[in-house]
């Protein structure tokens, strides 16, 4: 279910948003969470309730118990195993059809994996609440709240990217469930924003962008005005469908009393590549700095290894991205690009009290 959806907007979301206040207006705070967790998981198996459900069930029971272990004993083989869990899980879906067709030349027998929509968002948070667990970085184990934090379904199919710190406090604050008028009219704007951005912009520049692509798919030899237009158009288009999916989802979250950390600022502005990171899909920018950049050694170990870190980073980022080598590349050129402004900067810093 899309949030542009007729489904969504004159069904699912009036019922759920009604009597989740009904149910916190009159002080039944737990069975209003619990409403909204059935129906996030609602959300979620909409398409597949028989696969989606249980798969993102086992997931949270999963990570929950282990994060409690973790909390209690603080071991390192226990974190290990509890990642290795999830990220299995997450090659097995994501990864293993294209393993399989890359290794077709060993005789591998094709796979038809089917890929569960938000796998890549709900195993990334999941992840870092095992992480902070090890580094007793946790204040709350409320299992209805940890379930609610992971499949609240404004962010579980594209995101953003959250944090349980910033999100578990607030599935227990009283004021969260009273309605608050300032809240809905704020969320509405949100949503209204990136419902335009979704449904006007990205899907009236997708027939542009398409055309170019499918132009080539066939054979058709572009000239130089005809390939950057397609190549801006599929940029202008991906920026708005992404920032729009993610403005709405801040505004539904916000019509709860719920924040969510912002996705965009604006990143076609940026200055640089470094800029731009710091502009585009932040959450996951925050999430690779903090469990992947800075655990590698960050820039802490000499500038060498700081190139390598961030080479490493850019490309598993990419492989988060999606399971096909233009990935694997995209992360890649975005690593040497990253490496390149840093030592550029750096070179420049240096420079600049000789040339004052």
């Amino acid at each position: 279910m899309l949030f542009n959806s007729t489904d969504f907007l004159f069904i699912f979301f009036p019922i759920i948003f009604l009597v989740f206040f009904i149910l916190g207006g009159i002080g039944l705070h737990r069975l209003a969470s619990a409403w909204l967790f059935v129906a996030s998981l609602a959300f979620y198996g909409w398409d597949d309730p028989y696969f989606l459900i249980p798969l993102i069930l086992a997931s949270i029971t999963f990570n929950y118990f282990v994060g409690r272990a973790i909390g209690a004993t603080h071991k390192g083989s226990t974190l290990a195993f509890g990642i290795v869990v999830d990220l299995g899980l997450l090659a097995y879906f994501k990864y293993a059809n294209f393993i399989a067709e890359n290794l077709a030349f060993l005789g591998a027998p094709p796979l038809h994996i089917a890929l569960p929509i938000g796998i890549s968002f709900f195993t990334f948070t999941q992840i870092a609440f095992l992480v902070d667990c090890y580094r007793d970085q946790t204040n709350e184990y409320n299992p209805l709240h940890y379930g609610l934090f992971v499949s609240f379904f404004p962010h579980l199919i594209a995101g953003p990217i959250l944090h349980h710190k910033e999100m578990m406090p607030q599935f227990a604050r009283p004021e969260t469930y009273i309605l608050n008028s300032a809240s809905l009219l704020t969320g509405l704007c949100w949503f209204a924003v990136g419902l335009f951005k979704k449904v006007v912009l990205a899907d009236g520049i997708e027939p542009h962008a398409s055309a170019v692509f499918s132009a080539i798919d066939h054979g058709q030899i572009l000239n130089f005005v005809e390939a950057w237009l397609g190549a801006l158009a599929y940029a202008l288009q991906l920026y708005f469908d992404f920032s729009g999916y993610s403005d709405m989802a801040i505004g539904l979250a916000l019509m709860f009393g719920v924040v969510f950390p912002v996705n965009f600022n604006s990143p076609y502005k940026a200055v640089s590549l470094i800029d731009f990171w710091r502009r585009w899909h932040m959450t996951l920018s925050r999430f690779l700095r903090d469990y992947l950049y800075i655990p590698l050694g960050g820039n802490r170990l000499g500038p060498l290894r700081r190139y390598l870190n961030l080479f490493v980073t850019m490309l598993l980022g990419g492989i988060w991205h999606g399971a096909a080598w233009t990935f694997v590349a995209w992360g890649a050129l975005h690593g040497l690009g990253l490496l390149v402004n840093h030592a550029w900067r750096s070179t420049r810093l240096q420079l600049t009290p000789i040339i004052g």
